[in-house]
């Protein structure tokens, strides 16, 4: 960064901090917001954009290799007329990084003169054209797409990733129904939960929370249909790179039948396993010995005055109403071995016992037990850390959540489910430039909470500040136009990314 742009930041900081400063106020007659002699102009020179930090992303792309990556492996187009496979796909993933929800959105992008001269395109392709790109599609050409994001991955791995970090991949498989109200998708089904759709599957790396494949599929299918070809290949483009891979999933995905040539080939797993009768007997027929309490989290001691807790008005409103009430009384875990009909070795099954309290208003009606199973090969963990391990996949939940309701990849806005496969994933490249843009940044705390940042939020801390776009000679010259805490994360990385040359 330079000195300049530092003093710059600094001054801005320091004027911010005066300004924010806690100070006894006198009363006012006025309201704070008192600004009233308002005025409207057009800028006749002055021309700025609202995604400041969109250069930053754009050169990332440059010189991670992540542009000449897809226009090596991806080949839809025949001619160049203008575009290339990279302008189409770089389109759709920053009208998604610039805060666009639709393909419709493009259309504000290509209709904004500064925009495109701060990408230094003379035009970008429309709406209509990003959607007849999609259609171009074929399952060949969608896995290619994500071959040509995955392979600069390791690269981006490589140069960020400390030793320590690299000694396990833990891999989170899951699936989700992503629901579209129009009559005319083709291969859409109706779900399990009744809602017609389509049911992707998502394998993603829990370490950076970045999704290496996404595949689509219809909405009638089971969520482990097809799972275990795309877990391999999860698998073999993590190998290479970490020491170790684990793979993590819920009840769909303990595919037995694999069990022993994931074992064989140093893959762990940790995976729910499906409740039937005679597991749960087994689970009955335990000692009390065998059972040990399970602790959710360390309590921590606190030191100073503590805020009293607030009073629970929902759980007052169930007493007072009558309402039926489970309340989970404790949690026990316990341990046995077990083989699959499936499989040729026994495994470590772990039993979760849940204890809870039926409650009708203030009384208690009686104590219902549950049981959850979850099976591994992992030898070291004891079976309450193999449960804590299982409940980290929430973060994959939380993921899945952003790609539908934070960048809105999954809203299939195209017509059959080809073409929705390949919006996808093209939209999701947009949360792979905000993990690597993370993964670059210097600070570790800074870099944690940027990875695990709802896309919302990063839009508006670092993508959405406003900048002037100057072009002056060969250079393209961003003005951050505007101050935040994260304004100086944004330059101190983009300097990292200027002198970043993986490609």
């Amino acid at each position: 960064m330079k000195a300049n742009d530092s003093r710059i930041l600094r001054r801005r900081q320091q004027k911010l901090q005066r300004r924010m400063k806690r100070k006894q106020w006198a009363a006012r007659e006025t309201p704070m917001l008192s600004a009233s002699n308002i005025q409207y102009e057009m800028a006749e020179r002055t021309r700025a954009v609202d995604c400041g930090a969109i250069g930053a992303f754009h050169l990332l792309a440059r010189n991670t290799g992540l542009t000449r990556a897809i226009d090596t492996k991806l080949n839809v187009l025949k001619r160049h007329l203008p575009y290339h496979e990279s302008d189409h796909v770089l389109n759709i993933a920053y009208n998604t990084l610039s805060g666009g929800t639709c393909l419709d959105d493009i259309e504000l992008r290509r209709s904004d003169e500064t925009y495109m001269d701060a990408l230094g395109a003379q035009r970008i392709p429309d709406p209509t054209t990003a959607g007849d790109f999609t259609r171009r599609f074929g399952e060949e050409d969608v896995s290619a797409l994500m071959d040509a994001i995955n392979s600069v991955r390791a690269k981006v791995w490589k140069k960020t990733l400390s030793k320590q970090e690299r000694e396990e991949a833990v891999l989170d498989v899951d699936g989700t129904v992503a629901p579209t109200t129009g009559e005319c998708k083709q291969g859409m089904g109706l779900s399990y939960k009744g809602v017609w759709g389509y049911h992707p599957l998502l394998v993603s790396l829990a370490n950076t929370l970045e999704p290496l494949y996404l595949v689509n599929r219809s909405g009638n299918q089971t969520s482990h249909d097809g799972a275990v070809e795309w877990i391999d290949r999860a698998i073999e483009q993590v190998r290479g790179f970490f020491e170790r891979v684990c793979l993590r999933g819920d009840t769909a995905f303990a595919l037995t039948a694999n069990f022993d040539r994931w074992t064989k080939q140093g893959v762990r797993f940790a995976l729910g396993k499906p409740n039937h009768s005679t597991l749960t007997k087994w689970a009955q027929g335990l000692a009390d010995s065998a059972w040990q309490p399970l602790e959710r989290r360390e309590r921590k001691t606190r030191t100073g005055s503590t805020r009293r807790r607030p009073q629970r008005v929902k759980e007052a409103i169930v007493q007072e109403k009558g309402y039926r009430n489970l309340r989970l009384e404790q949690e026990d875990v316990a341990e046995i071995g077990y083989r699959p009909a499936r499989c040729r070795r026994f495994y470590r099954l772990v039993i979760l016992r849940k204890r809870i309290a039926v409650e009708e208003g203030q009384q208690r009606l009686w104590e219902d037990v549950r049981y959850l199973f979850y099976i591994t090969n992992i030898e070291e963990m004891t079976p309450a850390e193999v449960v804590l391990f299982c409940n980290g996949r929430c973060n994959q939940e939380n993921l899945i959540e952003q790609l539908k309701n934070g960048l809105n990849a999954l809203r299939m806005p195209v017509g059959d489910l080809v073409s929705n496969w390949a919006y996808m994933v093209m939209a999701s490249l947009a949360w792979t430039l905000k993990a690597w843009f993370a993964l670059l940044v210097r600070r570790s705390e800074s870099r944690e909470q940027l990875l695990r940042m709802e896309f919302r939020q990063f839009l508006q801390v670092i993508v959405r500040q406003p900048a002037q776009i100057v072009r002056a000679g060969r250079r393209i010259v961003f003005r951050v136009l505007t101050y935040n805490r994260w304004t100086r994360t944004l330059l101190r990385t983009f300097s990292t990314i200027r002198q970043l040359r993986l490609a």
